[in-house]
């Protein structure tokens, strides 16, 4: 189980390659933490300072997965 406040001890966060050099409205995420502990953090790019959802890797590779079949 993951603590509530784990996703404040995060660094290595990483912008989509959607998102602009202004940021615009992308989520970010922290592979090396994922690699590391096995869950990942996903937080809005708007608001770094958290919080953050921590989901497990077959559910973000579900929301990547979606992303991408998605017309947005």
């Amino acid at each position: 189980m993951v603590s509530p406040q784990a996703w404040t001890q995060v660094t290595g966060w990483v912008s989509s390659s959607y998102s602009g050099p202004e940021g615009g409205q992308c989520v970010q995420w922290a592979p090396g933490y994922a690699a590391e502990h096995g869950t990942v953090p996903v937080r809005d790019s708007k608001t770094p300072e958290g919080p953050a959802l921590m989901v497990s890797p077959q559910a973000w590779a579900g929301l990547i997965g979606f992303a991408r079949r998605s017309a947005v």
